[in-house]
């Protein structure tokens, strides 16, 4: 085994060792020479003893050997690693210091939850000056990123689009680097422009979500072209983990400021929608009608497409007054009127009673005829007999009543005291008889004036015998006389008898009030 300088071989191993380490040096140290200026900016860790509670913690320093002017070569210092002992140049005597080597970006204060600036308090002074020059390059390959990977913001063709996106990819970034020169700048001015997009989103019909993958992949190509520069020596990775806390941070609050533009402009244009469909279901019930032109601007307004014809509920609320129930965006509706409307379009079409009726449910509620579209004003006056004859009971309240089920009532109970004077006229006579004998008979003579006088046909409707009918009918032959076998006469009758039968009342009560 030979030696440089052809040295006789050492004696013992730790001559050997000895001779090793020397070969060692003398090929690490030019290098050293060529790559001191990145190596000084490594910052060399000190580790610290936990201290524990009660005991007071006591600082210690570890040793290490600071070259002397006349040699300024020594090992390099690898960042993480410690020896147990000092560090030794040849030539140099031994001075022990607190602390490393002074890096050359220092850090601002320690952050506090309170701090306003938040993780940009974290970063060194003066690292925006440092990004500053590599930002045009991010700005663009941020757009470039932006136009190939978001197919809403791809449009090659239109310059003044393209502009508006790298404008704000520009502002973005430059907003980035100016919080983090000034952590404890004003932000709200920058919040209000992204309240400003995002209204100006609402307003062009679009959603978010283009807007905010475009935030993130702004924020995630920013975060790579910082690594870049990382692992390239051109900035010093302990500013990392501060920076990304920064920079998602600056994403967050820029992704908030714009929900809560585009949250306000959509619920400001929610209230004006609402309010010219409140317009358009007045304009459509009102007597008389409104134009066909003055309708279809309104609707168009509405967002509504014109029917061709519509019927409209009349809803009695109750209880529930304030709780609007959710209807479908195609039917129109006011419930702050009693009875609150609701106009559904085309009700003929498959599906829309149901429809209706299920938004409707637990609600008394009634539908009026369909109609043409300048004849709302005749379905809601006919919904809204319909209702008041569920709230007396006449009418069930099983569901959504609709008025073309029910005709014959409601033009029978349209107007109380038109039956009132016509029973009057026609009924009089029973009111001779005692109150008991009065039910029965007037029960007998509605059954056969249904029945086309067939007294057999009555007895089995009301479970009586044959003979008993007609020792009735000759009763009530005694009390009319000619009236009873006049057609006019009995049709009279029938009306009158049947109003009474549908409105709840006997003949016995009201006689007792008419006579």
């Amino acid at each position: 085994m030979q030696f440089a300088g052809r040295l006789a071989p050492p004696a013992t191993a730790a001559d050997r060792l000895a001779a090793l380490l020397h070969g060692a040096t003398v090929i690490i140290q030019p290098l050293w020479a060529a790559h001191e200026p990145q190596m000084e900016e490594l910052t060399i860790p000190f580790p610290r003893r936990r201290r524990r509670t009660g005991v007071p913690a006591r600082r210690t320093a570890l040793p290490q050997v600071i070259p002397s002017p006349g040699r300024r070569r020594c090992r390099p210092v690898v960042a993480g690693r410690q020896s147990a002992g000092p560090r030794l140049c040849a030539g140099d005597k031994p001075r022990r210091i607190t602390g490393g080597y002074r890096r050359r970006m220092p850090k601002r204060a320690a952050v506090t939850e309170d701090d306003p600036g938040g993780p940009f308090n974290a970063l060194p002074p003066d690292l925006h000056r440092h990004l500053r020059p590599f930002f045009a390059d991010i700005t663009e390959e941020v757009v470039r990123a932006i136009q190939t990977e978001i197919p809403e913001y791809a449009r090659p063709a239109d310059d003044t689009y393209l502009q508006g996106v790298h404008r704000g990819v520009d502002h973005a970034l430059r907003g980035l680097l100016e919080r983090m020169a000034e952590p404890d700048t004003d932000w709200e001015p920058v919040k209000a422009t992204y309240r400003r997009i995002g209204r100006g989103e609402a307003e062009e019909g679009r959603s978010l979500d283009s807007f905010q993958w475009a935030l993130r992949l702004g924020a995630r190509v920013t975060w790579r072209r910082v690594n870049a520069l990382v692992d390239a020596d051109l900035l010093p990775r302990n500013v990392l983990a501060a920076f990304g806390e920064a920079l998602f941070l600056h994403l967050d609050e820029m992704a908030a400021a714009t929900t809560a533009g585009y949250t306000e402009a959509r619920l400001r244009e929610a209230g004006e929608l609402q309010q010219r469909r409140s317009r358009l279901v007045d304009l459509l019930t009102a007597d008389p009608p409104a134009s066909a032109e003055a309708i279809a601007e309104l609707a168009h307004g509405a967002r509504w497409p014109v029917p061709r014809a519509l019927a409209v509920v009349a809803v009695d609320q109750g209880p529930r007054r304030g709780r609007q129930p959710i209807v479908a965006p195609e039917f129109l509706s006011r419930f702050d009127v009693s009875p609150a409307v609701v106009v559904v379009p085309d009700p003929e079409g498959p599906g829309r009673a149901r429809a209706v009726a299920a938004a409707l449910h637990g609600l008394r509620a009634a539908m009026g005829p369909t109609v043409a579209l300048h004849e709302g004003a005749r379905s809601l006056r006919w919904a809204a007999q319909a209702l008041d004859l569920v709230r007396r009971g006449v009418l069930t309240d099983e569901g959504m009543v609709r008025c073309q089920d029910h005709l014959a009532t409601l033009l029978l109970l349209r107007d109380d005291t038109l039956i009132d004077a016509l029973a009057a006229q026609r009924l009089r006579p029973l009111g001779r008889v005692r109150p008991p004998q009065r039910e029965r008979l007037a029960e007998t003579l509605l059954s056969w004036l249904q029945c086309g006088h067939n007294a057999s046909e009555v007895a089995v409707r009301l479970a009586v015998h044959p003979q008993t009918v007609r020792y009735r009918m000759r009763q009530l032959d005694d009390l009319f006389g000619a009236q009873l076998h006049d057609t006019a006469a009995q049709f009279e009758m029938q009306l009158a008898l049947r109003a009474l039968e549908l409105r709840g009342g006997t003949v016995t009560s009201w006689t007792d009030v008419q006579l």
